[in-house]
């Protein structure tokens, strides 16, 4: 049994007091303890031990912290072992990304804990969010046994967070109708939810929202919110399809249908560049760019997440760089970011 330090100093407490008290009524004349009493021993008496405390975090200008700067939100389809479009990658390929992102500091977050700014990574670390779309098999197929299949993108993302323990491992998985080939998504989405993962909506039947009524976009939104919570999810994100905004936009985060209401906190684009910071005042909920995961050549490679990350790692005083407190926003004040009204208080310029 683990004895704690608390435990330890009552033992000896309690020594000295029955020491004390055989004394007081006439232990024996040769000093000798009392039969089955141990003698007291004021030198073998164990100290106390200091409770550790953790050190405290760096200075923020000792990690380079720049909490207003640019965060990859990269975007996976397929992991298939022959691609046949540039939305699909290779296992080998997305294994080789996340142990790219791993090496390079990066730390997963979902796209709920970025937009609501619940950043709590280490100092020196960069968030990265991990986005899944169309609920494909290819990302999470179960096993009998109730595991990822090996190759799929939920085997591969749990490998390489038990080789590198800091990265997390997790993502945010945007789904449709009868996600991952599940009925219903009743085993995949639990799996997914007891895991870490974030569900987020990608309407029910995949609609493009901008040719269809105001009334349809939100009709299809609210379907495919009440699938995801059929299963027990609740999502707090919208992945436009096709990366297309209703007519109304603002219809992407804050509507209703047949009594329903939906209230989301995000809504992502395709995209082809980094997103802002959640801190900065330029950060736009309705519109966060995301990054096509691809590598350095192929159609609008410029765009995809090799030559970002590369370019990403050749300026990095322009990336997300955690000073490691969460309820503080270290930035370099020489940077001319502005911080949004909301986070003011906690800003830290240095």
């Amino acid at each position: 049994m683990t004895r704690t330090p608390i435990a330890r100093a009552e033992r000896v407490l309690a020594a000295a007091a029955l020491v004390a008290l055989t004394a007081a009524c006439g232990g024996s004349g040769s000093g000798d303890p009392p039969a089955n009493q141990p003698a007291a021993n004021a030198s073998a008496a164990e100290p106390v031990a200091s409770v550790p405390t953790s050190p405290p975090p760096p200075e923020p200008q000792a990690v380079a912290a720049n909490e207003l700067g640019q965060v990859p939100v990269l975007m996976y389809h397929r992991i298939i072992a022959q691609p046949t479009s540039v939305f699909d990658r290779t296992p080998a390929d997305f294994r080789a990304e996340l142990e790219r992102l791993a090496n390079e500091g990066y730390v997963t977050v979902t796209v709920a804990q970025y937009a609501t700014g619940d950043i709590d990574i280490p100092a020196g670390k960069h968030p990265v969010v991990l986005t899944f779309d169309d609920g494909d098999p290819t990302q999470l197929t179960l096993t009998p046994e109730g595991e990822p299949a090996p190759d799929t993108a939920a085997a591969i993302l749990r490998e390489v967070a038990a080789a590198h323990p800091e990265f997390r491992g997790v993502g945010s998985f945007y789904v449709n109708g009868d996600p991952f080939g599940d009925p219903g998504g009743r085993k995949t989405l639990l799996w997914l939810r007891k895991n870490g993962m974030e569900i987020g909506n990608h309407t029910l039947s995949h609609s493009n929202l901008r040719t269809i009524s105001a009334e349809a976009a939100q009709r299809a939104i609210v379907q495919g919110d009440q699938a995801i919570r059929a299963a027990g999810g609740a999502p707090l994100s919208i992945s436009l399809p096709f990366g297309i905004h209703p007519r109304d936009p603002a219809l992407a985060l804050n509507g209703s249908a047949d009594g329903v209401e939906y209230h989301y906190r995000a809504a992502l684009l395709v995209g082809a560049n980094p997103a802002r910071s959640p801190y900065s005042a330029e950060f736009d909920p309705l519109r966060i760019p995301r990054i096509r995961s691809q590598g350095p050549t192929g159609t609008e490679a410029e765009f995809g997440s090799t030559v970002w990350l590369d370019k990403i790692a050749a300026a990095p005083a322009q990336r997300y760089t955690s000073d490691g407190v969460a309820d503080r926003i270290s930035y370099p004040e020489a940077s001319g970011a502005t911080v949004a009204e909301t986070y003011r208080a906690r800003a830290n310029a240095y």
